[in-house]
């Protein structure tokens, strides 16, 4: 962790507003749906929904038939990426992304090395792709077809090594919109017509790390990619970057000319899935999380659908069958609740204009 006690200091709602600017939470964005998932570098897309709400909090005049017609033409599709998690990306990023992060998919494997004692691995992603290629299959199919080659292997490792050695996207109808399928799969290069690509290289991918959610230390993207070793592309930048450190002292990166608004600009109520990379991307996400809520969007490996209020995690939202509730970790004043109100509003308007949801407010967690 590099110090410096030169560089301008940036403070948790310096840093907070920087960051909502550049992840088009600070005001709605025109960019179009694939704009904007290329601009992210990509959306947390462990379940199917999230990535519509993603968009909605972000996107103006976002519906979801956007991002759910990108899918089925194939411009974007839903791949294992940064830190080992489905996320959807535009085919380009699922041709170039994945293999800048592979070395740490590989790295996965040794978790799993008792139960594929025996198995060429090379072989196995040969086979795997011959077989994913002829038509999609689903993991429980793949490993089926796999185990008769490696009858001493244990399956679940077999269908994990197929996971980590081969850019596997998941077909449609799985994450459309409105739509239900099985998770099936198929190689990248297959489902997108187009040949493997070369990997993105660590600096132009430092650059767009930055761009979405800069300012950021070296530790804050590896976070982001799950990947090590990336001080070297941060150095070789430096005479292009700027410089600041936050209240701890430590470094951080910037774009010259990237938006670092007024701490006390103002930032709208947003409405964010679970698992959303607003809060995943940083190794201190005291940008976004303050102190005393930190842990309260987790339990176990499982997170909660999350409200901002003034830019930082203030309670948790569900979506039950008659209405959306918000539990916020405080009391809300009355100015505030319209302001949520409202933006929940939107968000029903948008997503389910179908249904008839309430807004109620539940709760308060503390």
């Amino acid at each position: 962790m590099v110090k410096t006690t030169t560089a301008p200091v940036l403070g948790a709602r310096a840093l907070n507003r920087a960051t909502l600017a550049r992840q088009l939470l600070l005001s709605r964005s025109p960019l179009t749906a694939e704009e904007a998932v290329g601009h992210l570098l990509g959306l947390q897309a462990q379940n199917v929904t999230p990535p519509y709400y993603a968009l909605a909090a972000r996107l103006d005049g976002f519906a979801p038939e956007q991002l759910s017609r990108l899918m089925a033409d194939r411009a974007v599709a839903r791949i294992v990426t940064l830190r080992s998690t489905i996320h959807t990306h535009t085919a380009d990023d699922c041709l170039t992304l994945r293999p800048l992060v592979q070395p740490a998919r590989e790295r996965e494997l040794t978790a799993f090395r008792k139960g594929l004692t025996g198995v060429d691995l090379g072989r196995l992603a040969a086979l795997a792709r011959e077989l994913v290629e002829e038509e999609p299959r689903t993991m429980k199919q793949l490993r089926e077809a796999l185990r008769p080659h490696w009858p001493d292997a244990d399956p679940q490792a077999l269908g994990v090594a197929a996971r980590c050695t081969l850019p596997l996207v998941q077909v449609t109808p799985r994450g459309l919109w409105g739509a239900s399928g099985q998770v099936a799969l198929t190689t990248a290069e297959n489902w997108l017509g187009r040949p493997t690509q070369p990997p993105a290289g660590p600096d132009a991918t430092v650059l767009r790390y930055l761009a979405a959610f800069g300012p950021a230390s070296v530790k804050d993207m590896q976070t982001w990619a799950g990947l090590t070793r990336l001080r070297d592309a941060f150095e070789r930048l430096r005479p292009r970057l700027v410089t600041f450190r936050d209240e701890h002292g430590v470094e951080l990166f910037d774009l010259p000319d990237a938006p670092r608004p007024d701490p006390d600009t103002p930032a709208p109520p947003r409405f964010l899935p679970e698992f959303d990379n607003l809060l995943l991307s940083h190794a201190d996400r005291g940008r976004v999380v303050p102190p005393e809520y930190w842990g309260r969007n987790w339990q176990g490996n499982q997170a909660y659908r999350t409200l901002l209020v003034d830019g930082f995690l203030a309670g948790l939202w569900t979506l039950e069958a008659d209405a959306l509730v918000i539990e916020p970790f405080a009391p809300l004043d009355r100015t505030r609740r319209a302001e949520v109100t409202a933006e929940a509003q939107r968000l029903l308007t948008i997503l389910h204009p179908q249904a008839s949801h309430a807004v109620r407010f539940g709760t308060v967690r503390r």
